[in-house]
């Protein structure tokens, strides 16, 4: 396993222009069929962006399991599953991570949103399939290395694997085309306390390194995620697209069991059943920037505070000159990602 000890945080690393102005990278990488890995802690928000991706024309080269809905062991398991039931090419391979936050202890499982196993205590086979021996952050970084400035990473989940990364490699930011994660409350409330995202609340530390390195980030946070409310009329929708020969009907029984199980999860939340799909407009933005308006923001990771632990904190006073290290995502065309997710996961 990787050990990489942690005695200081990484300092800010540049590329030769700051990557929200750089146009001539952005044209340049834009032509490119994306190269993806992405890290999930795979409960059933996870699990559908699984699905969702393996739709995409993208080369999807690896995916990484991180604790955070589930322990690291059950998401790298959780993952096999779904990559079985869509019948997913063999060679896409899965690696587990980080069992526990950089310093503090793992507060658990969310079995409330997830279920006792992570998929809505829906029970898939076992999977042919295995975790690949080595720890996600060498991957990550063999990766990052193999491919230079066209990786992109996608984070639904806490930041620790990416963290370790890091630590092995401190130029990692310099490598990565974009790195589009799932998290963050800037002008909203948070889910896991009143103003903390439960990914950046599961390993603050973590998320601090990552925000303060350097690196291409997007984030697709809960002032966007909490709008994107999959309804039931949403998912009548899918039942009537999806194709109808046995594998096609087995996702859609399995995706409707998991999108059951989350609409009881929030049931109340609003006045028409459904969830957001936090991680599968994480995904589609990725893929898709013109999905959402996001504003270049300067913002910081709490680590010391009592109630405001994991918060994301963005410097927006007036006329303050503050140089921006992140994109938020602060609106998305959600019924066209609605359109897009519907039409993925029915092919």
């Amino acid at each position: 396993m990787y050990l990489t000890p942690f005695p200081l945080f990484p300092s800010q690393t540049k590329r030769k222009k700051p990557f929200l102005h750089n146009k001539d990278w952005q044209v340049r990488n834009l032509a490119r069929k994306k190269k993806v890995i992405v890290d999930v802690d795979t409960g059933i928000d996870d699990a559908l962006s699984i699905l969702y991706l393996l739709k995409q024309d993208v080369e999807l080269l690896g995916i990484t399991a991180v604790f955070g809905n589930v322990s690291a062991e059950r998401a790298a398991e959780n993952t096999l599953k779904i990559l079985g039931l869509a019948g997913a090419p063999q060679d896409i391979p899965v690696f587990q991570g980080a069992e526990q936050p950089l310093f503090r202890p793992w507060q658990g499982p969310s079995a409330r949103f997830h279920g006792k196993n992570g998929l809505g205590n829906v029970e898939l086979p076992e999977s042919a399939r295995s975790v690949q021996p080595g720890h996600a952050a060498d991957f990550i970084v063999q990766k990052a290395e193999e491919y230079p400035e066209e990786l992109t990473l996608l984070f639904l989940g806490p930041l620790t694997n990416l963290a370790l990364a890091l630590a092995k490699d401190p130029r990692l930011p310099e490598k990565v085309k974009e790195v589009v994660i799932m998290g963050g409350a800037i002008r909203v409330p948070g889910n896991a306390t009143p103003v903390s995202e439960a990914n950046i609340a599961g390993d603050p530390e973590a998320a601090h390194m990552v925000f303060s390195a350097g690196f291409p980030l997007t984030m697709v946070g809960l002032d966007v995620t909490m709008k994107a409310i999959f309804t039931e009329r949403h998912l009548k929708l899918l039942e009537e697209k999806y194709r109808k020969d046995a594998g096609g009907q087995k996702i859609v029984r399995v995706v409707k069991e998991l999108l059951e199980f989350r609409f009881g999860a929030y049931a109340g939340y609003w006045e028409e059943r459904g969830c957001p799909l936090h991680d599968p407009l994480a995904v589609a933005v990725a893929l898709d920037p013109s999905l959402a308006e996001k504003v270049p923001m300067q913002v910081q990771i709490e680590t010391k505070g009592t109630l405001s632990l994991g918060a994301t904190v963005a410097d927006l006073r007036i006329g303050r000159a503050v140089e921006p290290n992140v994109l938020v995502c602060v609106k998305a065309d959600y019924e066209r990602f609605f359109n897009r997710f519907i039409d993925a996961l029915a092919k």
